[in-house]
């Protein structure tokens, strides 16, 4: 059997452990979410274009997104082009209404990244542009395009859903029923995507609010 000043230096040994690891739980290190978000945003921007392979419109376009340039505008959207629409066709403008496929990510995501596809579902996302039930950052986005043209675009919050904490009450509570400033995953026929997109952006215990990544198909203009 063993001595007993072994069996009192194992007793001392699972004493210490025991007191680290409830030390440990007591004092967690925080968690510099801004850190992880800015490690999943690195990963996104240069992953392979979600949808492209879905637009039969575009199937001779380069999938090839390792070497994407991206450009920051004045207002902080991140936008690098993946395939030029014509120039023979111009960009919409305010009043306009333009119909668009899209592939929308997070970078705030521990679990996978993307949130919803217009492309999966079937059903383009259409909208009057300065109607104001668009966030800014699409918009600006898509004013920059020429039709038939692919942009993966980074919206930061200030262009998006903007943090709910800092929101009243009552547009949280439009966020949190499918409704507000679009694109939102539809709430009848997209119950887990817009379950994902509400506990990221519509969530007032949340601290922050992380980019968006959108891969965007812009479509020609209707009146």
């Amino acid at each position: 059997s063993p001595s007993f000043p072994t069996m009192m230096s194992a007793k001392a040994l699972l004493t210490t452990l025991l007191l680290s690891a409830t030390s440990a739980w007591q004092a967690p290190h925080p968690v510099n979410h801004q850190v992880s978000d800015n490690a999943r945003r690195s990963l996104l921007v240069n992953a392979p274009i979600f949808a492209l392979s879905s637009f039969a419109t575009v199937s001779n376009a380069s999938t090839d997104t390792s070497n994407l340039k991206f450009t920051t505008s004045p207002t902080g959207l991140q936008y690098a082009d993946v395939k030029e629409g014509p120039s023979s066709t111009p960009s919409p403008s305010d009043g306009q209404t333009v119909s668009i496929d899209y592939v929308m990510s997070t970078t705030g995501a521990r679990y996978g990244s993307k949130i919803y596809s217009t492309v999966d579902a079937g059903a383009p996302y259409r909208w009057k542009l300065g109607d104001g039930s668009t966030i800014p950052g699409l918009e600006e986005a898509v004013k920059g395009m020429n039709p038939g043209g692919i942009r993966r675009v980074i919206i930061p919050s200030k262009l998006a859903y903007q943090s709910a904490s800092s929101t009243p009450i009552s547009i949280i509570q439009e966020c949190e029923s499918g409704k507000g400033l679009g694109p939102i995953p539809p709430v009848e026929t997209a119950v887990g995507e817009f379950q994902r997109f509400k506990n990221i952006y519509c969530n007032p215990d949340r601290q922050y609010q992380p980019d968006l990544v959108m891969d965007v198909k812009l479509y020609g203009k209707r009146n």
